[in-house]
């Protein structure tokens, strides 16, 4: 059967606040979920909806025109399915949501941890506004501290040890974005910053290199680890660097 679906940011907040303390706040790093929080309080300070607030600061100013919390009929043929792959013995890759699933009408609560749906060419554009320093097209969007807070990493070493967002211990995190602390490989620099889409997607900014970098699929991805179609785009990506 399908999962319950959230409710609307009120009464999602009500049962939330019922739950008691995993842990003391600050003593380990806890994904996803105070960001959703941090929507609902975007939206009760600013008087506005979440989407119309993304809307009117973040998406229409970077002329993210195809990225929202639905697809619009209008949109809808341009929008594919989204695949899995059967764990089980045969591994066949099956259909996870249908084209006209989930994302064909606006959702009772528009999470500030996930949820939207985007273009290469929208991510590019918000990438590049953030490598510039948050100006894109010689427009302030973000002032220049703000991003500097967004991409440096703000956990502890014991936090990245014990719950950090990468298995490997290579990331840290920022305000919604894992941030490199160590090289393990040839690509990605320390400081590199982004994140990736557990449906298939990933993004990422280095500024050392002045790179940004999206790739987007439409499989789930079957472990923490990134398919090696991904991991080939990021080797090719920095083989090409020519300076």
């Amino acid at each position: 059967p399908q999962p319950a679906l959230p409710p609307e940011p009120d009464e999602w907040m009500r049962r939330f606040s019922t739950l008691p303390l995993m842990v003391q706040p600050g003593e380990r790093w806890l994904y996803h979920t105070g960001a959703d929080v941090l929507g609902v309080l975007i939206a009760r300070a600013s008087g506005s909806s979440f989407p119309d607030f993304l809307a009117e600061r973040i998406l229409e100013p970077l002329g993210m025109v195809d990225t929202a919390f639905s697809v619009p009929a209008g949109k809808a043929g341009r929008f594919g399915p989204c695949y899995w792959r059967d764990p089980g013995p045969d591994g066949e890759v099956r259909v996870y949501d249908p084209a006209d699933g989930q994302w064909a009408t606006p959702p009772a609560f528009p999470g500030g941890g996930a949820g939207l749906v985007s273009t290469v060419d929208d991510m590019a554009a918000f990438g590049e506004m953030l490598l510039a320093g948050g100006t894109y097209h010689g427009k302030r969007i973000l002032s220049r501290p703000s991003v500097a807070a967004m991409t440096m990493n703000h956990l502890t070493a014991e936090q990245i040890a014990t719950s950090g967002p990468s298995p490997t211990g290579d990331l840290g995190w920022g305000f919604g974005v894992g941030v490199q602390i160590r090289r393990t490989g040839p690509a990605r620099s320390v400081g590199t910053y982004g994140w990736d889409g557990g449906m298939g997607t990933q993004w990422a900014n280095d500024p050392a290199e002045d790179l940004v970098g999206v790739v987007m699929a439409n499989q789930m991805w079957s472990s923490p680890q990134p398919p090696p179609a991904f991991q080939d785009f990021w080797t090719c990506a920095y083989a090409a660097i020519d300076d």
